[in-house]
């Protein structure tokens, strides 16, 4: 019987945050830096006769919770809420509060907990080699997948080391 002979070997690198990044807005200013000023040097390539640029963005998706308390401020009840883009998800919970037929049925006040929200969005990136690979900014780590050279995750390493937020 054949054997599978190893094509290549994808690493995947992790960055926990000490603290996680503090809000929405910040982690998406975050984001649209790297695509806007490619700090990596990633290269735009072609694929199916397109060209795309050297870093894309890819999946998403944004989370939290509505929190309804009743008169003594006992939780009474919540409503998680997940969306594919942060403007969704703003637009989501602003309708959830303000639904008066759900705040009476769960019979109480509602409130966004943003300390329970959740983010993550996936860089697609192309390096100067050739290697595609992906870098996932979340709340409170950064993970590098999918690279061969080490030379990829050093360089990111580097430059997130300048930037506060990825301390």
């Amino acid at each position: 019987m054949a054997d599978f002979t190893t094509k290549s070997v994808t690493k995947s690198a992790e960055r926990k945050l000490s603290l996680p990044i503090d809000t929405v807005a910040n982690f998406l200013a975050l984001v649209q830096d790297v695509i806007e000023n490619n700090p990596w040097g990633c290269t735009s390539y072609t694929s199916n006769n397109q060209t795309v640029a050297g870093v894309v963005r890819g999946s998403e998706h944004y989370s939290g919770k509505i929190v309804y308390e009743n008169a003594e401020a006992k939780t009474v009840g919540q409503i998680s809420v997940r969306a594919p883009t942060s403007a969704a998800f703003s637009t989501n919970v602003s309708t959830i509060v303000a639904t008066s037929a759900i705040n009476t049925a769960m019979g109480g006040t509602p409130s966004h907990d943003s300390s329970e929200d959740s983010f993550s969005c996936a860089l697609k990136c192309h390096n100067s080699n050739g290697e595609i690979f992906t870098v996932t900014f979340r709340r409170d780590s950064v993970v590098v997948s999918g690279y061969e050279a080490d030379s990829i995750v050093a360089g990111i390493e580097t430059w997130a080391d300048t930037v506060a937020l990825l301390a």
